[in-house]
């Protein structure tokens, strides 16, 4: 089998950043997968579980209440590897023209301090497996780190 696109980056020199992992033609529309890559690959120790989920359920709901952008979204949620998220948009997009909804988006989370949206056995499959102030840390790092000031080598994927 030949191996898919996400398996040929080089995860050696992946910083984290805000990527275009691909772009597919469905029926004549075009939709942009972007790699949300928050922590450095088999460098830094990667998410727990717990903030991920609850990362999950605020960007969710975030994104898909977002006045422009609402209607675009096709889906967020987290990486098997734990190291980011994907996040799909119907539309054909660079990494640079999502970087203020990131920036929206990541705000929101690092500075949330309510109940999180769906955290119930009513609503969700393990609605336990949550920590907001993990996912608060981890949103407000990956604002301050990368999305404050972001360059090039953070929104384009490394070569070779």
């Amino acid at each position: 089998m030949e191996k898919i696109a996400s398996f040929t980056i080089d995860h050696t020199r992946l910083l984290p950043g805000v990527y275009v992992s691909r772009k597919d033609n469905v029926a004549g529309n075009i939709i942009t997968t972007f790699d949300l890559r928050i922590t450095r690959p088999n460098f830094e120790p990667v998410m727990n579980t717990a903030e991920i989920h609850t990362m999950e359920h605020l960007a969710a709901t975030f994104l898909r209440n977002h006045k422009e952008y609402g209607n675009r979204v096709v889906y967020f949620g987290p990486m098997g590897c734990r190291t980011g998220f994907y996040l799909i948009l119907a539309g054909d997009y660079e990494s640079k023209d999502i970087v203020n909804l990131m920036i929206e988006l990541f705000s929101f989370m690092a500075e949330f301090n309510d109940e999180v949206p769906g955290a119930s056995a009513r609503d969700c499959g393990n609605y336990l497996d949550m920590n907001l102030p993990m996912a608060r840390y981890v949103s407000k790092k990956y604002l301050d780190e990368v999305l404050a000031e972001i360059t090039e080598e953070r929104l384009i994927y490394p070569k070779g």
